[in-house]
């Protein structure tokens, strides 16, 4: 059950004893989590760790199935993927935001109307006064433009529909209405994704100056960096690391994204250390007890006649001395079997994109000459050589994602040219991925995707993006960040002469977008990566073409 607490933007984000049951698996159990006022705390951990999961249950849309949580009674919740109505217009939602804030406008009218005539009045008038001015009230209409001029959304007419929008407009859209509602606390899935620097910059300003609590997950490294008091690692390998029993999964480290890569490679050596000191033990004790009586009494020699005759002399005494201590060795053996610490469990390792021979011809292997989609793309001319590395920068609305679509034949120019060698090949990672037949498993889907023979040829299983118990889960099943690994590794398993990634570090695991990042640079063909991962971007070693 999930008790609610009094509105008030003091009062703290709880889970005590959380557990969670999707399809037969417990996502998570046990999982103690308290997010105080003006903490915070950045949620992260491998893709289908359960990160949604857990925050979906604080935020109230989901139950646990074991456990209790407590929230503020005003919370702003921002899903991942926002559901929504083609139908409606953008002012509904911009509307249901403002709604509580219209209420506590009338609420205070009211009372003040009252004044003098009603002894409850004065009672009531400065309660909602007290709140009015923790929600800044009066200053809603211009955070309201300041918020929509900052995501990039000041110029979508109110009446638009939807389903007219991008759906990153969208994510930006919501995201104004939850900070627009001023509510006590934030429950936020990725709060990042799809904003350009301005965009981000604003979202740091309004959650630096927080009051209440701040629960968000992200994979976002530099926002991480700049804004978490605390992160929250959801990787339940890393309790026998730690040493930490109580808590659930959760490890939490003091500080930023930099600081929790530094121990967690601290934690990594101890726990190696630790794994290999008591696997020596394991093999000593095993021998131990495999060599018996003669292991310790002869000192692992084979037994001789005057060892015999020792034994003899010595009767009933050594006998006794020789199964007690076999006796120990076991008890220790066992203890220690059934409680030593397992090996370090290996990354999800990005095995590499495949290497494929790339002709290496000096013409370029696919050009761009004065190439135009109007109304989104302005005339651009670009040519990629085998070898070439191209960061397409720019704000929101710039054309990123349609020059990605032009380089890969996906979207129709209507101006320019778009030429390629003979027998050039592209792929492109994008941003939205959608699986049509979601109740296939991730094994089947490879399968179909590439042909059997390819998908022999290149097993899912080596290429590092997902763990064995998630090779036969209906797609539908997985997370978001989960099918986009699916999605790189349909791109990879027959790895194109031309790369083409939009925004590729979005919704991947921290470590899986380093290792991603890492690849790239040794991948032989040519490779465009449009990204606003500042992360990324600091560390490019490339041409940067802004559409800016």
């Amino acid at each position: 059950m999930s008790p609610t607490l009094t509105s008030d933007d003091r009062a703290p984000l709880i889970a005590r004893g959380v557990t969670r049951i999707l399809d037969g698996r417990a996502v998570l159990r046990d999982v103690d989590l308290v997010v105080p006022a003006r903490a915070r705390v950045g949620l992260i951990g491998e893709n289908g760790a359960g990160k949604s999961t857990l925050l979906r249950l604080i935020a109230g849309v989901d139950e646990p199935d074991a456990g209790v949580i407590a929230r503020p009674a005003r919370l702003g919740w921002l899903p991942q993927e926002v559901p929504f109505d083609a139908g409606m217009p953008v002012s509904s939602i911009l509307d249901a935001a403002d709604a509580p804030l219209l209420d506590l406008e009338r609420r205070l009218e009211a009372s003040a109307g009252r004044l003098g005539t009603d002894a409850a009045a004065a009672a009531e008038y400065a309660s909602a006064l007290e709140e009015a001015e923790r929600v800044e009230l009066w200053g809603r209409h211009t955070r309201r433009a300041a918020l929509l001029d900052g995501f990039g959304l000041a110029g979508i007419p109110l009446s638009t529909p939807l389903g007219a929008i991008s759906g990153g407009q969208r994510s930006r859209l919501a995201l104004a209405a939850v900070l627009l509602s001023r509510p006590d606390a934030l429950v936020l899935d990725e709060p990042s994704n799809h904003l350009d620097d301005t965009a981000v910059a604003l979202l740091r300003q309004h959650l630096l100056g927080w009051r209440g609590p701040v629960l968000f997950a992200s994979h976002d490294r530099a926002l991480l960096d700049e804004l978490a008091t605390e992160l929250v690692d959801l990787d339940p390998s890393r309790r026998a690391a730690t040493g930490e029993n109580g808590g659930g999964q959760l490890v939490r480290s003091g500080g930023g994204f930099s600081d929790y890569l530094i121990e967690r490679d601290r934690e990594r050596g101890r726990w190696l250390q630790q794994h290999r000191l008591e696997q020596r033990e394991l093999a000593r004790l095993r021998a131990t007890v495999a060599e018996g009586a003669r292991t310790i009494d002869t000192g692992g020699r084979p037994a001789r006649d005057n060892d015999k005759f020792i034994r003899h002399f010595k009767g009933a005494r050594v006998e006794a001395e020789v199964a007690r201590r076999v006796r120990d060795a076991e008890r220790r053996l066992a203890e220690l079997e059934a409680a030593h610490l397992p090996p370090p469990p290996p990354p999800l390792a990005f095995a590499g994109l495949p290497s494929r021979s790339v002709t290496t011809t000096a013409e370029p292997l696919l050009s761009l000459d004065a190439a135009e989609v109007v109304g989104r793309l302005a005339p651009i001319t670009l040519a990629l050589r085998a070898g070439d590395r191209m960061l397409i920068t720019g704000p929101n609305g710039s054309g990123k994602s349609t020059l990605l679509g032009a380089l890969a034949a996906r979207i129709p120019l209507d101006g320019g040219h778009r030429r390629a060698l003979p027998r050039t090949r592209t792929a492109l990672l994008a941003q939205d991925v959608r699986f049509t037949e979601p109740h296939r498993t991730v094994r089947a889907t490879y399968e179909a995707a590439l042909g059997a023979a390819r998908a022999a040829a290149v097993p899912l299983a080596g290429l590092g993006l997902f763990g064995a118990r998630d090779l036969d889960r209906p797609v539908g099943a997985l997370s978001v960040g989960q099918q986009r690994r699916l999605a790189l590794a349909l791109v990879i398993a027959r790895p194109p002469h031309v790369l083409l990634l939009d925004e590729p570090t979005n919704h991947l695991s921290l470590r899986l977008a380093t290792e991603l990042e890492e690849a790239l640079g040794a991948y032989p063909g040519a490779v465009v990566v449009a990204s606003h991962d500042r992360w990324l971007r600091r560390r490019w070693e490339g041409a940067v073409r802004d559409l800016g």
